[in-house]
């Protein structure tokens, strides 16, 4: 058997398939998550939903999951090939204990993984990542005997409860990307039934993303929808990663917007509804939220949190907020406009909803807020075993600089350690370091208010403290 335990991530699993775990461990981590679904539910047969992203190998993989769970005597449920959160819905709408989703999300072709969950609408924290852990490599597993079986045409089920409630009286023309990836087989039917002229981009399924690969945040991906916006004079241009649960945006003339200022204009736009709300963000998220007028006149607060999926569903859900945003592109929409997981077709559809709302073109939207200057996400290798202690380091070196320190003559006034360290200056300028939660790399992000030159320096800081630590590898890519 082989399973490689540095695969138990923050809050899902992920390995390169064969090099990293094989079939059996594949089974033995269906065991481990049976036998903590059956110790957490108190149920001797709990029912648990599947579903598997369309790579090659997903489908043979599911089925050794499948196994592993039904030897402790859970219930399967199998709705087939399947985005991230048409598992997440189906959990709602059949009922069940818990969801399993075989996914990679963006990773590259070659890696597999498992999203997974018991409470409704949330996935696996680090606590239940540890324990499925535990449970798993020690093999300390529950034997019962259980059943599997299909359910057809969920995909049916799941995107009708999307459509019935958003239809929109605006034709708005958009290019929809898909990287050859499951979404290709959902997001374009979805967004014509609600109202859209639907520009398909990759949405053919071709389990070697031939192109670039399904990532909103890639550089590649990104191009390829700006040059079909130009070409077909589209009012946006979406783009979602492999399992759908993350959407990217191109405005009307072709530029990319980063995610956390499109949730910053949907939340300005549901703020004068839903007065009083709260939404969360990430801490990669631009700093314009926590000083906006808009918020502010409509009496809403954000709270800046832990990056990562399960933990911003973890707090819209603790903190009944309306809404939550990170800036890798996973929104998480809270009743009465979803379930509060994340999923990338309906985000997009919130944006329709504001474009439809607004009557405006999306590039008119984004000049209404303050300019900044953003880096994209950065992420330098740095191995699995190391990245955490780095950050660590990294974080009291910072602490010790606030109120000393000046980067392009401005003081390090204020740091946020709730999940690296998020270091801001005088003007509002910051940066962020973070130990990736799914790959071995740290995560950088930089943003000033103030000017390009001031973006760089606060960059050029982060490098040079990241060399002396003589850790660190390459980028995937720079400003």
């Amino acid at each position: 058997m082989l399973i490689n335990p540095n695969g138990f991530r923050e809050y899902d699993a992920r390995w390169v398939y064969k090099k990293d775990i094989d079939l059996e461990g594949i089974t033995n981590l269906g065991k481990g998550l049976g036998t903590q679904v059956i110790k957490h539910t108190r149920k001797t047969n709990p029912r648990i939903t599947v579903g598997h992203d369309y790579r090659s190998y997903s489908e043979e993989i599911k089925k050794a999951l499948i196994d592993g769970l039904v030897s402790t005597g859970c219930n399967i449920e199998d709705i087939g090939l399947s985005l991230s959160p048409t598992v997440y819905f189906a959990q709602f709408n059949l009922n069940s204990d818990a969801i399993a989703m075989v996914t990679a999300s963006h990773n590259e072709n070659g890696w597999t993984g498992v999203k997974m969950g018991i409470k409704k609408g949330l996935t696996h924290a680090p606590e239940e990542m540890n324990e499925l852990k535990d449970i798993t490599l020690n093999k300390k597993f529950i034997e019962g005997k259980g059943t599997s079986k299909k359910i057809d045409n969920f995909k049916k089920i799941y995107s009708e409860d999307l459509i019935k409630k958003n239809k929109i009286n605006r034709k708005i023309k958009a290019v929809v990307a898909c990287g050859n990836g499951t979404a290709g087989v959902f997001a374009p039917e979805i967004l014509r039934k609600i109202g859209c002229e639907v520009i398909e981009l990759d949405c053919k399924l071709d389990w070697s993303f031939p192109r670039y690969n399904p990532n909103p945040e890639d550089h590649e991906m990104l191009k390829e929808i700006t040059k079909a916006v130009k070409e077909n004079n589209a009012d946006i241009g979406f783009g979602f990663d492999g399992d759908g649960d993350r959407c990217g945006v191109i405005d009307d003339k072709g530029d990319e917007i980063y995610s956390d200022k499109i949730g910053l204009l949907i939340a300005r736009d549901l703020s004068a509804k839903h007065k009083n709300s709260k939404f969360v963000v990430d801490v990669k998220s631009t700093g314009l939220y926590s000083k906006d007028k808009v918020l502010l006149d409509n009496k809403c607060e954000t709270i800046y949190w832990k990056t990562g999926h399960s933990h911003i569903k973890r707090k819209v859900n603790s903190e009944k907020a309306l809404a939550g945003f990170e800036k890798s592109g996973h929104f998480f929409f809270n009743q009465p406009l979803g379930y509060g997981y994340d999923d990338g077709i309906n985000s997009a559809i919130q944006v329709c909803h504001l474009l439809n709302n607004q009557n405006k073109r999306i590039s008119e939207i984004l000049n209404e807020l303050p300019k900044t200057y953003q880096s994209p996400t950065m992420s330098p290798y740095c191995r699995d075993e190391e990245k955490y202690k780095v950050v660590e380091d990294l974080v009291g070196q910072i602490e010790k600089q606030k109120g000393k320190t000046k980067i392009d003559n401005q003081l390090i006034t204020e740091i946020l350690t709730v999940n690296g360290v998020r270091f801001s200056l005088e003007d509002g300028s910051w940066g962020l370091i973070r130990a990736s939660s799914n790959k071995p790399s740290l995560v950088v992000v930089v943003e000033s208010p103030n000017s390009e030159k001031r973006k760089k320096a606060i960059f050029d800081f982060i490098n040079n403290l990241l060399k002396k630590t003589g850790k660190i590898g390459e980028y995937d890519q720079k400003m």
